[in-house]
Protein backbone atom coordinates (compact mmCIF):
# COMPACT_ATOMS: atom_id res chain seq x y z
CA UNK A 1 0.00 0.00 0.00
CA UNK A 2 1.08 3.56 -0.58
CA UNK A 3 0.81 6.37 1.96
CA UNK A 4 -2.65 7.28 0.65
CA UNK A 5 -3.90 3.67 1.12
CA UNK A 6 -4.24 2.83 -2.57
CA UNK A 7 -3.09 -0.66 -3.49
CA UNK A 8 0.23 -0.81 -5.30
CA UNK A 9 0.24 -1.66 -8.98
CA UNK A 10 1.62 -5.07 -9.89
CA UNK A 11 4.93 -3.64 -11.17
CA UNK A 12 5.32 -1.55 -8.02
CA UNK A 13 4.69 -4.64 -5.85
CA UNK A 14 7.34 -6.54 -7.81
CA UNK A 15 9.82 -3.67 -7.44
CA UNK A 16 9.17 -3.46 -3.71
CA UNK A 17 9.74 -7.22 -3.33
CA UNK A 18 12.97 -7.00 -5.37
CA UNK A 19 14.19 -4.09 -3.27
CA UNK A 20 13.55 -5.97 -0.02
CA UNK A 21 15.25 -9.11 -1.33
CA UNK A 22 18.21 -7.06 -2.58
CA UNK A 23 18.45 -5.18 0.73
CA UNK A 24 18.61 -8.45 2.63
CA UNK A 25 21.34 -9.73 0.29
CA UNK A 26 23.37 -6.52 0.47
CA UNK A 27 23.02 -6.27 4.25
CA UNK A 28 24.18 -9.88 4.65
CA UNK A 29 27.14 -9.25 2.34
CA UNK A 30 28.19 -5.71 3.34
CA UNK A 31 26.96 -5.47 6.91
CA UNK A 32 26.78 -1.99 8.37
CA UNK A 33 28.58 -0.49 5.35
CA UNK A 34 25.62 -1.35 3.10
CA UNK A 35 24.42 1.60 1.02
CA UNK A 36 21.16 2.43 -0.70
CA UNK A 37 23.12 2.64 -3.95
CA UNK A 38 24.31 -0.98 -3.50
CA UNK A 39 20.72 -2.06 -2.79
CA UNK A 40 19.53 -0.28 -5.94
CA UNK A 41 22.26 -1.94 -8.00
CA UNK A 42 21.43 -5.40 -6.58
CA UNK A 43 17.69 -4.87 -7.18
CA UNK A 44 18.37 -3.46 -10.67
CA UNK A 45 16.31 -0.36 -9.97
CA UNK A 46 17.16 3.30 -9.66
CA UNK A 47 17.60 5.07 -6.33
CA UNK A 48 14.39 6.98 -7.04
CA UNK A 49 12.46 3.71 -7.15
CA UNK A 50 13.80 2.77 -3.72
CA UNK A 51 12.92 6.17 -2.28
CA UNK A 52 9.38 5.97 -3.72
CA UNK A 53 8.84 2.86 -1.60
CA UNK A 54 11.03 3.75 1.40
CA UNK A 55 11.58 7.41 2.33
CA UNK A 56 14.93 6.65 4.00
CA UNK A 57 17.27 3.83 5.00
CA UNK A 58 15.56 3.49 8.35
CA UNK A 59 12.23 2.70 6.66
CA UNK A 60 13.93 0.18 4.37
CA UNK A 61 15.71 -1.58 7.25
CA UNK A 62 12.48 -1.73 9.27
CA UNK A 63 10.76 -3.26 6.24
CA UNK A 64 13.54 -5.87 5.91
CA UNK A 65 13.04 -6.89 9.55
CA UNK A 66 9.25 -7.06 9.22
CA UNK A 67 9.47 -8.97 5.93
CA UNK A 68 11.70 -11.58 7.57
CA UNK A 69 9.23 -12.06 10.40
CA UNK A 70 6.31 -12.26 7.96
CA UNK A 71 8.18 -14.94 6.00
CA UNK A 72 8.60 -16.95 9.19
CA UNK A 73 4.91 -16.54 9.96
CA UNK A 74 4.02 -17.76 6.46
CA UNK A 75 6.30 -20.78 6.98
CA UNK A 76 4.38 -21.54 10.18
CA UNK A 77 1.34 -22.29 8.03
CA UNK A 78 3.21 -25.09 6.24
CA UNK A 79 4.72 -26.85 9.24
CA UNK A 80 4.49 -30.63 9.67
CA UNK A 81 1.34 -32.09 11.22
CA UNK A 82 3.37 -33.59 14.08
CA UNK A 83 3.08 -30.96 16.84
CA UNK A 84 6.51 -31.63 18.37
CA UNK A 85 8.26 -31.58 15.01
CA UNK A 86 6.44 -28.35 14.08
CA UNK A 87 7.32 -26.68 17.40
CA UNK A 88 11.01 -27.56 17.44
CA UNK A 89 11.39 -27.01 13.70
CA UNK A 90 9.89 -23.54 13.89
CA UNK A 91 12.06 -22.52 16.86
CA UNK A 92 15.09 -23.75 14.93
CA UNK A 93 14.11 -21.56 11.96
CA UNK A 94 13.69 -18.54 14.22
CA UNK A 95 17.20 -18.97 15.62
CA UNK A 96 18.68 -19.66 12.17
CA UNK A 97 17.14 -16.42 10.89
CA UNK A 98 18.53 -14.36 13.77
CA UNK A 99 21.82 -13.73 11.95
CA UNK A 100 20.02 -12.29 8.92
CA UNK A 101 18.05 -9.89 11.14
CA UNK A 102 21.11 -8.62 12.99
CA UNK A 103 22.51 -6.18 10.44
CA UNK A 104 19.31 -4.17 9.84
CA UNK A 105 18.75 -3.96 13.60
CA UNK A 106 22.36 -2.88 14.18
CA UNK A 107 22.08 -0.18 11.53
CA UNK A 108 18.86 1.15 13.03
CA UNK A 109 20.37 1.19 16.51
CA UNK A 110 23.51 2.96 15.25
CA UNK A 111 21.31 5.60 13.64
CA UNK A 112 19.55 6.17 16.95
CA UNK A 113 16.34 4.48 15.81
CA UNK A 114 14.46 1.77 17.62
CA UNK A 115 14.71 -1.46 15.59
CA UNK A 116 11.41 -2.58 17.11
CA UNK A 117 9.50 0.53 16.03
CA UNK A 118 6.82 -0.34 13.51
CA UNK A 119 7.19 -4.06 14.12
CA UNK A 120 4.56 -4.51 16.85
CA UNK A 121 2.04 -6.29 14.62
CA UNK A 122 4.66 -8.71 13.27
CA UNK A 123 5.94 -9.35 16.81
CA UNK A 124 2.39 -10.04 17.99
CA UNK A 125 1.93 -12.47 15.12
CA UNK A 126 5.18 -14.23 16.02
CA UNK A 127 4.18 -14.51 19.67
CA UNK A 128 0.77 -15.94 18.71
CA UNK A 129 2.33 -18.55 16.42
CA UNK A 130 4.87 -19.61 19.05
CA UNK A 131 2.16 -19.85 21.70
CA UNK A 132 -0.08 -21.91 19.41
CA UNK A 133 2.81 -24.25 18.59
CA UNK A 134 3.77 -24.54 22.27
CA UNK A 135 0.25 -25.46 23.35
CA UNK A 136 -0.10 -28.04 20.56
CA UNK A 137 3.31 -29.55 21.39
CA UNK A 138 2.37 -29.73 25.07
CA UNK A 139 -0.96 -31.37 24.24
CA UNK A 140 0.83 -33.98 22.15
CA UNK A 141 3.31 -34.68 24.97
CA UNK A 142 6.32 -33.42 23.00
CA UNK A 143 7.00 -30.48 25.36
CA UNK A 144 6.94 -30.35 29.16
CA UNK A 145 3.64 -29.16 30.58
CA UNK A 146 5.36 -26.70 32.95
CA UNK A 147 6.93 -24.67 30.14
CA UNK A 148 5.25 -21.26 29.87
CA UNK A 149 5.57 -18.51 27.28
CA UNK A 150 7.70 -16.13 29.42
CA UNK A 151 10.37 -18.79 29.99
CA UNK A 152 10.22 -19.98 26.40
CA UNK A 153 10.60 -16.45 25.05
CA UNK A 154 13.59 -15.79 27.33
CA UNK A 155 15.28 -18.99 26.12
CA UNK A 156 14.46 -18.28 22.48
CA UNK A 157 15.66 -14.68 22.77
CA UNK A 158 18.92 -15.81 24.36
CA UNK A 159 19.51 -18.38 21.63
CA UNK A 160 18.77 -15.79 18.92
CA UNK A 161 21.06 -13.24 20.53
CA UNK A 162 23.89 -15.76 20.84
CA UNK A 163 23.40 -16.93 17.25
CA UNK A 164 23.44 -13.43 15.82
CA UNK A 165 26.30 -12.06 17.90
CA UNK A 166 28.61 -15.07 17.86
CA UNK A 167 28.02 -16.07 14.22
CA UNK A 168 27.29 -19.68 15.09
CA UNK A 169 28.14 -22.30 12.52
CA UNK A 170 25.29 -24.57 11.45
CA UNK A 171 26.90 -27.38 13.45
CA UNK A 172 27.19 -25.34 16.65
CA UNK A 173 23.65 -24.01 16.26
CA UNK A 174 22.38 -27.59 15.87
CA UNK A 175 24.22 -28.82 18.97
CA UNK A 176 23.17 -25.84 21.10
CA UNK A 177 19.54 -26.12 20.02
CA UNK A 178 19.65 -29.85 20.69
CA UNK A 179 20.59 -29.12 24.31
CA UNK A 180 17.95 -26.41 24.62
CA UNK A 181 15.26 -28.59 23.08
CA UNK A 182 16.17 -31.52 25.34
CA UNK A 183 15.44 -29.23 28.30
CA UNK A 184 11.98 -28.47 26.90
CA UNK A 185 11.06 -32.13 26.37
CA UNK A 186 9.28 -34.08 29.12
CA UNK A 187 11.49 -35.85 31.64
CA UNK A 188 11.44 -39.60 31.13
Amino acid sequence: MTGDARPLRADARRNRARILEAAETVLARDGTSASMRAVAHEARVGLGTIYRHFPDQEALYHAVIVEGVLRLLAEAETLPADAGEAFFGFLGRVVAGARRRRTPADLLTAAGADPKAGTAEAARGMRNVIERLLLAAQESGAVRSDVRMPELLVLLSAACLAAERDQWSDDLRGRALGLLFDGLRPRR
